[in-house]
This record gives C-alpha cells, structure tokens and sequence, in this order.
C-alpha cells in the first residue's frame, strides 16, 4: 500500500501507448491514476468514457490521465473501439495500462476482495492514486467494484490540492473553484492580516478564532 505522502512507485508497465516507466511518463505534471476490474464491463465503459470527455480539463490543470485494467493490450484496443462508439468520442486522449497478471494490483493495493472473475481471478476495485509533479501521492481513493466514480468530483479534488499546494488554505465541505476557502489554523492573526487582508473571522458560541475564510 502507498500512503499519503509517500513517493509513488516508479513502475514499468505495457500501455496502449507503449511501454512507459511511470516517473518518466509522468514528467514535471500532476498524475491521476484510476483501476478499472475488467475489460467489456458496462460500469468501465462509462466511467473510461467520462474521464476521456473531461480530459481538457485536466489538461489545463497540467494533469495527465492513466487509466489500468486487468486484461492484455489486444483487449484494451478492442474494448477502446467499444468506449469510443458508446461514449461518442472521436478519440482516446490517454493510455490503458495492461495487468493481466494483476502484479500492479497486488503492489498498490487495489484488489477487491468481493469480486473475482469467472477463472477465479480478483477484481481490482475502482482506485483512484492524485500524484503530484513531485512524484508523492497526494491523494487516494478506493471505491468497490459496484460503484462507479463521480470524476467531477475528482477534477475538484484535483482543484483543491492545487491550490492548497501553494496557499495557507483548506478547503470546506462542497466547495468548488472559486468560491471561499478557510485559512488555516496555524496561520497567526498577524500573518493572516498580511496574506488574506480580506479575510473574515467568525463568531462562534466558543469564542474561538478558528473559523476564517478568505476569497
């Protein structure tokens, strides 16, 4: 298992762009790697497919997109024909990683116990791992087999660690880009003068000074 702030594996793999090397392919951007169980399942096929209709948004971020799934490359290409004409994409902006021996699976920690193939195979669940360009896992998610991912909510994830990445901010429950942030708590009175002029503190029944947001 891979813990939050823990370098991401260097990996080697097959992809249906080619065999890649991950921290090479991944470069000075952010990373978003997310697992699928199987080729041909109808639960894949939307979720690959949303993921490619939201890949310029992504791409503006500087976030690249790798998607892997527990079948060989001639399985991939095939299904991607499948993902393409259900899903009314003109193309397939990223790579399939091929995990036919589930070894990556078994190494990030994303098999699901409750799901197994009809050779007695398991599953991967629907992992998502956020890596940032400095190689560390930023964020991770495991969601089973059954549910597939809201990737709207991923892209604001990927919103928030962005910006939290280089301001003295978190972000509350909801929030979305653009809309007001909290200051964070080691922030001094003094300094959140400086860095957040137009900032606002707000009463609660403790007297506490926790509860600031800023723009």
């Amino acid at each position: 298992m891979v813990n939050l702030g823990d370098i991401f594996p260097n990996f080697e793999a097959e992809t249906t762009d080619g065999k890649i090397k991950f921290h090479d392919w991944l470069g000075e951007s952010w990373g978003i790697l997310f697992s699928h169980p199987r080729d041909y399942t109808p639960v894949c096929t939307t979720e690959l497919g949303r993921a490619a209709a939201l890949a310029p948004q992504f791409e503006k971020r500087g976030c690249k997109l790798i998607a892997l799934s527990c079948d060989a490359l001639d399985d991939h290409h095939g299904w991607i024909e499948d993902i393409k004409a259900y899903n009314k994409l003109s193309e397939f902006p990223y790579p399939i990683i091929a995990d036919d021996k589930r070894a990556l699976a078994v190494q990030l920690g994303m098999i699901d116990p409750d799901e197994q193939g009809a050779d007695g195979m398991p599953y991967t669940c629907r992992a998502v791992f956020v890596v940032g360009p400095d190689k560390k896992l930023k964020l991770s998610m495991l969601y089973p087999a059954t549910t597939g991912r809201n990737f709207d909510e991923i892209l604001r994830a990927l919103d928030s660690l962005q910006l939290t990445a280089t301001q003295k901010v978190a972000t509350p429950a909801d929030w979305t880009k653009g809309s007001a942030c909290m200051v964070l708590p080691s922030v001094s009175p003094d300094d959140a003068k400086q860095l957040f002029p137009e900032h606002v503190c707000h009463p609660v029944p403790s007297g506490k000074t926790y509860l600031r947001t800023t723009k």
